[in-house]
């Protein structure tokens, strides 16, 4: 909960390239033609490209699509891209607005690295600095007028849309944006919370838990594509749930986004306080690797740059396309050589909830991607879209994408809601802690599954791609 085990993809290009590249090795033609059309499979690009994300936990696959627009349009691919969103629990609804927000907020409000750094802080740290926190204080009135108010969600981003949800889920969303309010009744002991988890899951190897910790990473995650994360911040968010660190930084306020099962009871609010994950943290989306070669590297098994630098440089590259639709050209002497050395970590306070007198107004219009719509779906429809058998949903999406700890949701007539040609895409667990067995069993489901339902494998994995952070399946019947 909170992040997947996977890193941020484009869909549109992933979806692209599978049936892109099955054309190629038939010999048809897959360029475009005067009018700027494309042929997949021998057929036209559909005008709107259906996109189901099936509990992915987080946003970073749209925010990866949405930068990467500009890309596709420049060769002539204009499709309109439908998100449709699935999530079982609302304050991860409300979590992945305010993520949303933040990537597309404007330039006028926030300069690229500001907006990175904020983005990081409020993705995943149990304790952010008092500037993200003030952010979120705003930012959280202005989604809660927008979810109550229509218009008002149209001016802000009519790329938004929550007609789908229950407005038993609407109320819910209201709860926590106002739960994130500076208020003295709105207690969140996140670091009270996580010593409690962590007490819980380490038992008699709590006092030496240290030694755990670099089992955990040296002998499993780097073992599983988890090379860029390195000892010192994975030991540091293990301890403390804070995983993006920079030394000019102080960490000190409570990150409300990440409380869930959230009840009113009077003028106080009851929650669960924290359920999310304590092994894995939040490094897959966008810091296991980048493009920036340099920044990949590792000497004597130290890397150069921490998951945390490769975040930052990945992030700003997704921001400045958003923003501006052009390249990114990363600028080496501004990311942080942090990898191999040791850092000092400041005292972690805690300040007084109530001191957000003096705030500016964060409320401009987000950023407009052109054909984009991203729409909200109720938490009913994990199943009901799955009974529609020739309803609204019949062979509607292109491409869905399945987080790993919702296959366990998918029946077999989920197949009727993808079209006659489309992209599946399953998250595995490889990037958790969890056995090598437990991965392996969990694996030979995902491609049961597929075989059960007619999918054929993209590529073969046994061969070559052994360890898969998610595994692709394309569609073999019309």
């Amino acid at each position: 909960m909170f992040w997947g085990l996977s890193e941020a993809i484009d869909l549109f290009n992933e979806y692209i390239n599978i049936f892109k590249n099955q054309d190629e090795n038939s010999g048809q033609n897959c360029e475009g033609n005067a009018a700027g059309n494309h042929n997949i499979n021998n057929k036209q690009l559909k005008e709107e490209i259906n996109i189901l994300l099936f509990g992915a936990n987080d946003p970073r696959h749209i925010i990866k699509t949405m930068a990467k627009v500009y890309h596709h349009k420049s060769k002539g691919m204009t499709p309109i891209l439908n998100f449709y969103l699935v999530d079982g629990c609302t304050e991860v609804v409300a979590r992945n607005m305010v993520l949303l927000a933040i990537a597309l907020e404007s330039p006028e409000i926030l300069n690229l690295r500001t907006k990175v750094h904020l983005f990081m802080d409020i993705y995943g740290n149990s304790l952010m600095r008092a500037s993200s926190y003030h952010y979120l204080v705003i930012k959280a009135k202005a989604l809660l007028k927008a979810v109550t108010d229509y218009e008002y969600l149209e001016k802000l981003t009519p790329m938004l849309n929550i007609d789908r949800m229950k407005y038993r889920e609407r109320d819910g969303l209201e709860t926590a944006f106002e739960f994130w309010l500076s208020k003295e009744t709105n207690i969140f002991k996140i670091q009270e919370y996580w010593n409690v988890r962590l007490r819980k899951l380490m038992g008699t190897r709590y006092d030496y838990r240290e030694g755990q910790f670099d089992w955990d990473l040296n002998m499993v995650l780097k073992e599983r594509k988890g090379k860029q994360i390195c000892s010192q911040e994975y030991r540091y968010w293990r301890e403390t749930g804070i995983a993006f660190t920079f030394p000019e930084y102080e960490y000190s306020k409570q990150n409300k986004t990440l409380s869930t099962g959230l009840v009113r009871n009077g003028d106080k609010f009851i929650h669960r306080g924290y359920i999310g994950d304590i092994q894995t943290g939040p490094f897959a989306a966008f810091g296991l690797k980048t493009n920036y070669e340099r920044m990949n590297k590792s000497v004597h098994g130290e890397n150069d740059y921490r998951s945390t630098d490769i975040t930052e440089r990945n992030l700003l590259e997704l921001f400045h396309e958003l923003a501006t639709q052009t390249p990114y050209k990363h600028d080496a002497s501004q990311s942080r050589k942090y990898g191999s050395i040791r850092l000092k970590m400041g005292k972690r306070l805690t300040h007084n909830e109530f001191d957000t007198e003096t705030i500016k107004d964060y409320n401009k219009p987000w950023i407009f991607i052109g054909g984009i719509k991203i729409n909200f779906l109720s938490s009913d429809d994990i199943l009901t879209l799955q009974q529609n058998v020739s309803g609204q949903w019949s062979k509607f999406f292109d491409v869905a994408f399945v987080g790993h700890n919702y296959f366990t949701f998918l029946q077999d007539n989920f197949v009727n809601v993808l079209s006659s040609q489309s992209l599946l895409i399953l998250e595995s667990k490889l990037l958790s802690t969890a056995r090598k067995e437990d991965i392996n069993n969990f694996e030979e489901k995902l491609f049961n599954y597929a075989k059960r339902n007619n999918f054929q494998n993209v590529n073969n994995y046994n061969a070559f791609n052994i360890k898969n952070l998610f595994i692709k399946f394309k569609s073999s019947f019309d």
